[in-house]
């Protein structure tokens, strides 16, 4: 059987990209290994996808070439989002700069995609495995039967929630065709430590300042709300600099992060609070001193870590131990040892190399006819709705350059 396109992959990207091939009068196939289509849109935004963001700059996207996403976003950018889902039925509801469904249910961006797929005709199979494109052009097998595709969207996704459909399968269909394939590695995700005192610390949450080190090389800062778990640390800041902690560790380099608990003070401020606080509570222990200042269970962490022993009386407390303190709270520091599995991982960081893909159309430079978007390039966006922006834009472009050219 013989199509325009086929595209494999039904996630949000080849999704996407079905309906703008079909939209210029293409036959489009899309072929996808799970039992039905966008699982990972389900479970965006909590259920609620966070479809986009009106907050577009170069530092939320991220990749080995720093400009390759500023360029495919200039040819298919927000305001053409919301108009694309517009047209489809999602209206915006704004919070910050972040965008969602007015239904805050991510079941809707999906129903609307489908819809628009059923309208222009374009065929699904599903519960199919591809794991080899044969001649000619781009024919694949499916038990005895061939489909035959003109042209090819690879739309696979990652390695990131393998059980919602990204298992890495793309990037061997990718590297067949020759593309060099950038290390994928989980990204926004959790982060492991090595300090004995995270189980004390466990479930304790604390808005912090947050600076990660490679060796002793400041690589990202970020700020928000710390969780503290019994295997490390997590939280949206974590999840935000994971991808460089993840870089550094896989090449053997020491990560460090610096939290700062205190970040609204400089650390001579820090010293004067805490000898105020001290003078008038001298009578307390230095762990009772602390009560009302932050969790009793980080108190006793910070003591701990400063060297000093928690019971002791405050007012006994000698210049260089004040000082010990204030360090440890304006630079609590933990020791990052991995990062969560791709299990746990939302996006991967790495994929097909971007240099060699066209940013207005996302077509091969190996391959004429072969196209790659999505997850599966190396392009990876903070939280917030950037990875979704990513699989619109990419699937957009592919699939107007791919049905443009069989119009053609």
């Amino acid at each position: 059987m013989k199509y325009d396109v086929i595209i494999i992959g039904a996630g949000a990207s080849g999704l996407v990209a079905a309906i703008t091939a079909a939209r210029k009068g293409a036959t489009v196939l899309v072929i996808e290994h799970k039992e039905k289509a966008g699982k990972k849109i389900l479970a965006t935004g909590n259920g609620k996808c966070n479809f986009t963001n009106l907050i577009q700059t170069p530092e939320c996207y991220r990749s080995d070439d720093r400009i390759f996403a500023m360029k495919v976003l200039s040819y298919f950018d927000v305001a053409k989002t919301i108009n694309f889902f517009k047209e489809l039925g999602i209206y915006p509801k704004e919070r910050n700069g972040y965008l969602y469904p007015n239904s805050e249910q991510a079941a809707s961006v999906l129903s609307v995609l489908l819809m628009e797929c059923e309208r222009l005709g374009v065929n699904f199979i599903y519960n199919e495995h591809v794991d080899k494109i044969l001649s000619p052009n781009y024919t694949i097998a499916i038990g005895k039967d061939r489909y035959r595709g003109r042209q090819l969207i690879l739309a696979t996704g990652g390695c990131a929630s393998p059980k919602l459909g990204s298992d890495g399968s793309g990037y061997d269909l990718a590297k067949a065709f020759g593309h060099k394939i950038i290390k994928p590695l989980p990204a926004l995700v959790q982060l492991k430590s090595s300090d004995k005192f995270c189980k004390s610390v466990s479930g304790v949450r604390i808005i912090a300042g947050l600076s990660l080190y490679e060796n002793k090389k400041l690589l990202v800062k970020e700020e928000g709300e710390i969780l503290f778990t019994d295997y490390g640390i997590s939280g949206i800041p974590i999840m935000q600099v994971s991808r460089f902690a993840a870089k550094s560790l896989n090449q053997g380099k020491k990560v460090t992060i610096l939290l700062d608990f205190m970040k609204e003070m400089a650390i001579e401020e820090v010293i004067d609070y805490l000898k105020i606080r001290i003078s008038t509570n001298s009578h307390k222990t230095v762990e009772q001193m602390f009560v009302g200042l932050f969790n009793h269970k980080l108190s006793y962490t910070i003591i701990k870590v400063a060297g000093i022993n928690p019971s002791n009386l405050a007012g006994k407390l000698k210049k260089q131990e004040i000082e010990a303190l204030a360090t440890v709270i304006k630079g609590f520091k933990v020791n990052i040892k991995d990062t969560n599995t791709f299990d746990n991982a939302q996006v991967t960081a790495g994929g097909v190399s971007t240099a060699q893909v066209h940013p207005a159309t996302l077509e091969s430079k190996l391959a004429k006819g072969l196209f790659i978007i999505g997850e599966l390039l190396d392009v990876d966006g903070t939280c917030g709705g950037y990875n979704l922006q990513w699989a619109w834009s990419t699937g957009y472009l592919a699939g107007m350059a791919a049905g443009e050219r069989e119009r053609s």
